[in-house]
């Protein structure tokens, strides 16, 4: 997968890039990330990529030269997102789609916001990584392209591990352990370590069911609520913490 990065800190997101899933990804040849600076599309002796907004306020905004000269000049992969606190909230689903691409590219804002002319006429979609502000958009873009390329088939090894996990079918995740089994007085539960594996499957349904009710119900009222068979299933092994969510 071809992923290119069109900002004014290359070296941020090429050094993060570098290591951990990221690192071993652009290694093994899974991933082939392009990072390019702004400024290189920029003229005059300071190489300016921002100006005073027309109307006056706070802040400078990124001009479009820079933007469109390099965007062009690289003629990355499509789609080209912006990120961007205006943008739509960047959701599991989005890095499943992504996944299936032969490749995408970022924008990354910077200042009070970028020209509107850009936005307009040069990326496809905007996307942003949650109801808060960053001061750019690098940080979101790394954590965005690391939410996709986990999905690559081949990159984290165990093809389970991007499945099981939270946000699959809508749940967040159960709880995990692992050695030792006792600890300080805290002990695994025993279904865990019984090897009946339906019963195993059962327990972890229960536990995802539980914590999205409790912490995300928003996820659980965007599925279309609990089945009859999840009903049955928390009746079942959990009726005394199931009747704390049933309104």
């Amino acid at each position: 997968m071809r992923i290119d990065v069109f900002t004014i800190f290359p070296a941020l997101v090429d050094a993060y890039s570098t290591v951990s899933l990221l690192g071993r990804a652009r290694k093994n040849k899974f991933l082939d990330l392009r990072c390019h600076d702004i400024r290189s599309g920029a003229v005059g002796i300071h190489r300016s990529v921002d100006d005073a907004p027309f109307g006056g306020g706070a802040g400078m905004i990124m001009k479009p030269e820079p933007i469109f000269g390099v965007v062009e000049r690289a003629d990355p992969p499509r789609p080209l997102i912006l990120l961007t606190p205006s943008g739509k909230r960047f959701e599991q689903s989005d890095a499943e789609e992504l996944s299936r691409l032969e490749g995408f590219s970022f924008l990354c804002g910077r200042y009070e916001g970028i020209d509107q002319r850009v936005v307009d006429n040069l990326v496809d979609r905007r996307v942003s990584l949650g109801d808060f502000v960053l001061s750019g958009g690098e940080i979101a873009a790394l954590a965005l392209i690391e939410a996709v390329v986990r999905l690559i088939p081949g990159v984290m090894g165990n093809e389970e591990s991007s499945v099981d996990e939270s946000f699959s079918g809508g749940l967040l995740e159960y709880p995990q352990y692992t050695r030792p089994r006792e600890f300080k007085g805290y002990t695994v539960p025993d279904v865990l370590v019984s090897g009946d594996h339906e019963s195993i499957a059962r327990w972890r349904k229960v536990k995802s069911l539980l914590i999205t009710m409790e912490i995300r119900p928003d996820l659980i009222i965007e599925r279309g609520g609990i089945t009859e068979e999840e009903a049955t299933l928390l009746k079942e092994y959990a009726d005394g913490e199931y009747e704390n969510f049933k309104d």
